[in-house]
């Protein structure tokens, strides 16, 4: 079995009509489902992903107004890379967050690939990468009903980076349970540090990497708005999620076992330094309850909670996604 790379990551927002107007205005990307907290059903839950609400491609976020920041440490999720197609493209973005004031590096080598740096209102740290013709899990389709010319979109998640005290705990997880191949390295740029460390899974590429910063000297992050919940890796149907689950639980870590989210089946679980991962099926997708054209025009609930959706949009706080 072999994961297919990264299928969504989850972060944390305090004003869902920020961050809406953040991606889908400012970074182009498409909201693809508006739904609920499946585990707190009087939260929002937003995805933003490629034209198709495709696997790999999805940004999701928790809405909880009024949430405290994030106080930034280890054990955690730190950067979340984002893909578009070329270096011309970063190109483009470094005029556009100017244009916009948004906080940004300048274009930098990343595991030798050109990236821009960038944060959201909110202080996500963020990462556009190049894939410049590289080979490697497939991109997505930009979406192309916004100002952000098609050719510059963002096509898909590209690596997750994780600062951890030690890397060998969750090195070893990645590689001897999950089944990643340790890649090379590259120079960390925060200072007097180890070489980030570089593990690929799948068919390799910019969407199938899980990047390791080591930083002994921090303190574990306390998880706030703009922080990551989560990172989910691809797995490909229910079939084999089901191999997965027994093997997660062969290995005595504590989990959550089979999850129906009913556009994807998952399983949770946190590697030794305490990160929480995610395996998610490819299938059924987002369009099983909405056509690929109206994806996110409506509030979505999985059937389960649909004989709910009374008394849960009763409880949900008016929100308005001017689109």
């Amino acid at each position: 079995m072999n994961l297919l790379g990264i299928h969504h990551v989850s972060i944390l927002t305090g004003k869902a009509e920020r961050n809406f107007e953040f991606y889908t205005k400012i970074l182009g990307m498409r909201l693809v489902k508006k739904s609920v907290n499946q585990d707190e059903t009087s939260t929002y839950h937003l995805f933003y992903g490629d034209a198709k609400g495709s696997p790999g491609t999805e940004l999701t976020f928790f809405d909880i107004p009024g949430l405290g920041h994030t106080y930034p440490g280890v054990s955690s999720i730190t950067s979340t890379s984002l893909r578009v197609k070329t270096t011309e493209a970063l190109e483009y973005w470094q005029k556009r967050f100017e244009a916009y004031n948004v906080e940004h590096e300048e274009i930098k080598k990343r595991a030798n690939r050109d990236t821009l740096a960038f944060q959201d209102f909110e202080g996500t740290q963020l990462i556009l990468v190049a894939d410049n013709g590289e080979e490697g899990v497939a991109a997505g389709e930009a979406w192309d009903e916004t100002e952000v010319p098609k050719e510059y979109g963002i096509v898909g998640l590209g690596p997750v980076l994780l600062r951890v005290r030690s890397s060998k705990p969750t090195a070893k997880v990645l590689q001897d349970v999950l089944g990643f191949r340790y890649a090379g390295s590259y120079p960390s740029l925060e200072g007097d540090f180890p070489d980030v460390e570089v593990y690929t899974t799948g068919e390799g590429g910019a969407g199938a990497e899980v990047h390791i910063q080591t930083r002994p000297d921090l303190s574990p992050e306390k998880l706030g708005r703009g922080g990551v919940h989560h990172v989910a890796f691809r797995v490909p149907d229910e079939d084999e999620h089901a191999e997965w689950v027994k093997r997660i639980q062969q290995t005595g870590m504590m989990n959550s076992g089979k999850v129906d989210r009913f556009y994807f089946k998952a399983l949770y679980f946190r590697e030794p330094n305490g990160i929480l991962f995610e395996l998610s099926t490819d299938t059924p997708g987002f369009d099983i309850d909405e056509s690929v054209e109206a994806l996110g025009e409506n509030l979505s609930l999985p059937p389960f909670l649909e004989k709910n959706r009374e008394e849960i949009e009763k409880k949900l706080r008016p929100l308005t996604l001017d689109s």
